[in-house]
């Protein structure tokens, strides 16, 4: 496989980005201040100083971590909306504060070494890309970007700028993930040809129409800030803090929000890298007596995605690894009691080998052989060095890795999250590909031609071969003021 550049510049405008920004103008790249040294200048034992954009829900316990560490400075706090960032300001008090993330990265760019971006998925790439430009070492929220396009733009980016670079996928710090490995590669369960992941997401509403009543925005909230690369409409209810998520505009629903986590282990257990194909089925939604919903424009309430991954180094050939969704999950292992726990709360991964099965619970949590009385018989010695403090670490290696200028010190670098995120993307297109109408030639009622079918991606042309229509979503339009260069 070959992985081409692109180019994954991505331009936004508050006045043309403060009219293309003092940076730009000046012609150069802003590098870290650990490299460039003289005023202003922090040496790598010292703290890292650290922009957040994104200082409530997700936001403030990302704070929260990096601030534990012991080795960050939170020298500035960003948010559209000031109720969800109160808490995150009260306890910063010395952090200067924006609404605008351009503003702060066109005024104080030279007075931080690091931003984390723990906002909306739409808005993830064009932050976290501007602030790599800059030289800033970048934590962003899973998932990584909102589009394919985004992710590969990411991916090259990190490479491109040398610069430290972490998703927030915390359960890649665990024990469990390397427990996983250390099994495998003892070939505990001998070649892995089929993998399950399963979660009760989403657990806010989906397969919904828009709500046709307008509200009133909130004098805390820059609504317009808030939409950044989104299209422009009026403000909803009950969209804002959470329930984006189900909205193809600003979310990328339960895959989204909890296939960096289920997913991961599988990616690093057998070094999966891009998809070779994808199909899927969805759940439907009924408004009436055999009177099927159309809600493009909203996740499905449940799904079940079948992803194919070429033979890796550490597979004998294809990788097929199932994804379900909206509380379907995988037919329980025999090997497992029928009292004993099968992942947690809604949500796991099982890994189906030539002589075994392995499975654990969201994070990669509990990892398990099975039956689970070969957990405790297993002889198979630590092999990879762990993460102090696991999930919790996560934060702190991130710190510690910017601070010393080492990007792959860290569990998830984006040369490693880029095509994580892209994969359960891929899957996103099949999903949405569901919802192709066309209208048939008679006049009476729509054909949806990309329901029942593979599609096969081509990874270097970065484009679905056999079903043009779907491709549009590999890339989206931004906003006007808020676009993206090809």
């Amino acid at each position: 496989m070959t992985d081409k550049p692109i180019d994954s510049s991505l331009n936004t405008s508050r006045r043309g980005f403060i009219k293309s920004s003092s940076i730009a103008a000046a012609g150069i790249m802003i590098v870290p201040r650990y490299v460039l040294g003289g005023k202003g200048f922090i040496a790598p034992s010292d703290k890292l100083v650290i922009a957040s954009v994104g200082a409530g829900g997700k936001g403030q316990s990302d704070i929260a971590n990096f601030y534990a560490s012991g080795n960050a400075e939170i020298g500035y706090l960003c948010d559209v909306d000031t109720r969800s960032a109160a808490k995150t300001v009260a306890k910063f008090p010395k952090a200067k504060f924006y609404k605008d993330w351009r503003e702060m990265l066109d005024k104080d760019h030279k007075n931080f070494d690091a931003v984390s971006v723990s906002i909306p998925d739409h808005n993830h790439a064009i932050v976290a890309l501007s602030a790599m430009q800059m030289g800033k070492h970048v934590y962003v929220q899973k998932p990584l970007a909102h589009d394919v396009f985004e992710a590969r733009a990411l991916t090259h980016a990190a490479k491109k700028y040398n610069v430290v670079t972490q998703m927030g996928n915390q359960g890649s710090s665990n024990d469990g993930v390397r427990r996983l490995r250390e099994w495998y590669d003892a070939g505990e369960i001998g070649d892995v040809h089929t993998v399950y992941c399963w979660t009760d997401r989403p657990v806010w509403p989906q397969g919904i129409p828009w709500p046709t009543t307008k509200a009133d925005i909130p004098k805390e909230l820059d609504w317009d800030l808030w939409l950044g690369t989104a299209p422009s409409k009026d403000y909803v209810n009950k969209l804002v803090p959470f329930n984006w998520r189900g909205w193809w505009d600003y979310g990328t629903g339960a895959l989204g929000d909890m296939g960096c986590h289920i997913v991961e282990a599988p990616f690093r257990v057998l070094d999966l890298q891009y998809v070779k194909d994808v199909q899927s089925s969805v759940g439907t939604v009924y408004v009436d007596n055999f009177k099927k919903g159309y809600f493009p424009d909203s996740c499905p309430p449940s799904s079940h995605i079948t992803l194919t991954f070429p033979k890796t180094a550490k597979t004998q050939g294809d990788v097929t690894v199932h994804w379900m969704d909206g509380g379907i999950q995988p037919e329980r292992p025999v090997e497992l009691g029928p009292n004993e726990d099968f992942g947690d709360n809604g949500n796991g991964m099982l890994f189906i080998g030539t002589k075994g099965k392995m499975m654990a619970s969201t994070y990669s949590l509990n990892p398990q052989l099975l039956p689970t009385s070969r957990t405790a018989q297993s002889t198979v010695p630590q092999t990879i060095k762990r993460v102090p403090g696991g999930q919790d670490g996560h934060y702190a290696q991130w710190v510690n890795a910017a601070i010393a200028g080492k990007p792959d010190d860290v569990s998830s670098p984006f040369k490693l999250a880029g095509p994580l995120t892209e994969a359960l993307l891929m899957a996103n297109l099949s999903i949405r590909g569901h919802d192709i109408q066309k209208q048939r030639a008679d006049g009476k009622g729509f054909d949806y031609p990309g329901q029942n079918i593979k599609l096969i991606w081509d990874n270097d042309a970065m484009r679905v071969t056999n079903f043009d229509d779907v491709n549009q979503f590999i890339k989206r339009e931004y906003r006007e003021g808020w676009k993206v260069l090809s």
